[in-house]
């Protein structure tokens, strides 16, 4: 039996029914998901995405027009989800240091365990072309001022400079993929990358620098 029919019992092939949309794209985005968590980064294509969800490729292009625009429409829903965590347990943190480095680095760690391995293989594939590249630094700006924000209130007359940010996000990736591949707990992750970025803080504070995100 080959790797196909093997995993496309795992995937329980879609009837094909009409639906909304938006119902439709929400089907299709949650079958990527399970494709990319199945069989890599590698198997996703629009036209085996329409095999398993039961419907022809052009309702898939319709959707996604192509290949790179669906693994940005995957990463979009990803940072979607990440800013919402995080936005939400902000509201609700004390006005602290050490409240808002546990937000940030809970969140992010909870939102790349919540999305599992697959995850890596859409952020690896978003970096293998300048155009996906652009989306994804697109987004990891928008997270970054978003974090400079919520820390500088607590870096005195310093500021937190970009470099300590993209230090910040590395290694945010980095541990989260760590535990999401079970080399480290999720508690790990977050204890160390709440570490980091209580000292980048306290090291902004201290010093200061320009920052040009």
């Amino acid at each position: 039996m080959s790797s196909t029919e093997t995993g496309d019992k795992d995937f329980n092939l879609e009837p094909r029914r009409r639906l909304s949309r938006e119902n439709r794209q929400r089907q299709l985005l949650d079958i990527a998901w399970r494709l990319v968590r199945n069989e890599g980064t590698e198997a996703l294509t629009l036209g085996r995405l329409a095999e398993l969800a039961g419907v022809t490729k052009p309702v898939v292009y319709d959707h996604f027009i192509s290949r790179s625009g669906l693994l940005a429409a995957l990463y979009r829903e990803f940072d979607a989800r990440q800013s919402e965590l995080m936005d939400a347990a902000l509201q609700t943190s004390e006005p602290t240091l050490l409240s808002a480095a546990k937000v940030i680095a809970s969140s992010y760690v909870d939102c790349v365990m919540l999305q599992g391995t697959e995850i890596p293989g859409v952020i690896a594939a978003l970096a293998s072309s300048p155009e996906l590249g652009m989306i994804k630094r697109k987004y990891e700006e928008v997270f970054l001022n978003k974090c400079r924000m919520v820390f500088l209130p607590f870096a005195g007359k310093g500021d937190i400079s970009s470099a300590s940010l993209r230090a910040m996000l590395g290694a945010a990736e980095a541990l989260s993929h760590a535990a999401t591949n079970g080399e480290i707990t999720p508690k790990q992750a977050m204890d160390e990358l709440l570490e980091i970025i209580i000292a980048m803080v306290e090291r902004s504070s201290r010093h200061g620098s320009p920052s040009a995100i």
